[in-house]
């Protein structure tokens, strides 16, 4: 008799939710809620625009509960009435009728419920649930496989990063605002331009041609700076972030996919100091530019400046270094230097476009979520040069368009603005249309805006310390020789607190440049 009834019993249970035995115990589910939110979508025809974008039919742990949620899914998609009726109707459709339990349970899930006043509030805990399984079945498969001995750990962890980037992605959700509270935010950065000369509301970029057009680095803006190689992108994102870190305080981030902490600062040690580059890498500097150097270095220390080199920086790093940055630093503003060295590792792309396109996105995503601004830096593809070569020389063959950005057109469209940084004197054009001279400026090409018009930004551009200035900027070394070379005072008796670089030793094999 007790074996007969336990089969009676199996048999009963057929259709029930399945147990994970893995762990020693059921997976996080509630059934009861789950029958109570199916029979309150069944009683009320308004209910389901409540928790359209909570629930999916995988929320729910009970098999039968999911192809029921379906067929409501399905019957709301078309707009078609939501009851008893249509739903064992649509359920007879599907070919999962018996396999729910008839007629018998969809009159049992509606009699549950009486209304559907607490139908958000159940729809949360389930939804809650459902992450949690998510959350365990993910930290299993990376349990299971950090066991084996043949898997290489460093694809683990960029598979591990991916899957939890997704995983967070795709339950990241935002409420509605009513309009109030957000005309309050408009009327204060309204006061705040108004107060202000110069009407800058965001970071001032440190170019007045630049900031009379964009207002400023603003908040949540995803602005893209893009050039061909030798343009000069880096040296401009270090102008940037030497006037905002450096001259004005503000708390900048720069990762660095491409250079290497070191040389990184060594270029911004040539921008500060005005001492070229390459006598920062070999040491040969004059008496003069040694004065330079002692008398400038000192505008670096404490710079509310950091910087990280990471190699191959995936978006889910970068998302968690960036709010602990925020968080820890107050920093006010992300640079990425550049787009395409990143990586989403972990997730599966059939093209390294439909990548590139999951970065930017994650870019402006991050950006929105911080509520700063990020600048990364984009290469252009080679149709810059294919235009020049066809173009006869003219000024504008060389002119980077919106359609250059390399390897997705997506970039274009998360971008709130997008730059060039274009030089003509490099592609031998030494004159405008209007017999301007070229020789020594860059023209800072605002080819999209989303909040205001486009322009170009005429800036002057001094290779030699990398740096990018106003036109009328005076340049108190332009005229000055290398002079006489003498050792650097370094090599004198400093004390750590004395010495501007104290930490170490420094030789060639330290700054490659």
């Amino acid at each position: 008799m007790p074996a007969n009834t336990t089969s009676r019993s199996s048999r009963r249970n057929n259709n029930s939710a399945p147990v994970d035995t893995s762990m020693g115990h059921l997976p996080p589910q509630s059934v009861d809620i789950e029958k109570v939110v199916l029979g309150a979508l069944m009683i009320d025809k308004d209910a389901f625009t409540v928790v359209s974008e909570l629930l999916h039919p995988e929320t729910f742990y009970d098999p039968r509960h999911q192809k029921i949620y379906n067929a409501i899914l399905t019957l709301s998609m078309r707009e078609q009435p939501v009851d008893i009726m249509t739903v064992c109707q649509e359920l007879k459709q599907e070919g999962t009728f018996d396999q729910v339990g008839g007629s018998a349970y969809i009159v049992e899930l509606s009699n549950t419920v009486a209304s559907s006043a607490n139908i958000e509030f159940h729809s949360h805990i389930l939804a809650q649930k459902y992450v949690a399984r998510q959350l365990i079945s993910y930290a299993s498969g990376i349990e299971t496989k950090a066991f084996d001995e043949g898997q290489d750990i460093d694809e683990l962890m960029q598979e591990a990063e991916g899957k939890l980037f997704e995983l967070s992605q795709k339950n990241m959700r935002q409420d509605y605002v009513q309009i109030d509270e957000v005309v309050q935010q408009a009327r204060v950065i309204l006061e705040k331009a108004a107060s202000n000369s110069g009407g800058i509301t965001g970071l001032s970029t440190g170019y007045p041609g630049l900031d009379d057009v964009t207002s400023g680095w603003q908040d949540s803006d995803l602005i893209i700076i893009a050039g061909r190689p030798a343009m000069g992108k880096t040296s401009f994102a270090l102008s940037l972030a030497k006037n905002i870190a450096i001259d004005n305080k503000e708390p900048v981030a720069f990762f660095s996919l491409e250079m290497n902490n070191v040389q990184l600062v060594n270029r911004l040690i040539s921008n500060v100091c005005s001492v070229p580059g390459s006598k920062i890498l070999n040491g040969q500097l004059s008496q003069d530019e040694w004065s330079r150097f002692d008398n400038n270095i000192g505008k670096m220390q404490g710079a509310p400046l950091y910087i990280d080199d990471t190699p191959g920086l995936s978006v889910f790093e970068l998302r968690t270094k960036a709010r602990r940055l925020v968080k820890e630093k107050q920093v006010k503003l992300i640079m990425i230097d550049y787009l395409q060295l990143m990586n989403a590792n972990g997730m599966k792309f059939n093209s390294r476009q439909e990548e590139v396109s999951t970065i930017s996105r994650s870019l402006k995503g991050l950006a929105k979520e911080l509520n700063i601004p990020i600048i990364a830096l984009s290469q252009l593809s080679r149709d810059v040069e294919k235009r020049q070569g066809s173009g006869a020389g003219t000024a504008n063959s060389a002119r980077p368009q919106l359609s250059d950005l390399r390897e997705s057109g997506a970039i274009e469209q998360d971008a709130d603005m997008v730059l060039f940084v274009h030089r003509p004197e490099y592609y031998g054009l030494d004159m405008d249309s209007e017999g301007n001279s070229l020789k020594g400026m860059a023209q800072i090409i605002i080819a999209k805006h989303r909040k205001g018009a486009t322009k170009d930004v005429t800036l002057s551009f001094k290779g030699e310390y990398t740096r990018f200035a106003n036109p009328d900027e005076y340049d108190p070394y332009a005229n000055s020789g290398g002079g006489n070379i003498r050792s650097s005072s370094l090599n004198t008796s400093f004390g750590a607190d004395d010495d501007p670089l104290a930490g170490g030793h420094i030789s060639n094999d330290d700054v490659p440049y």
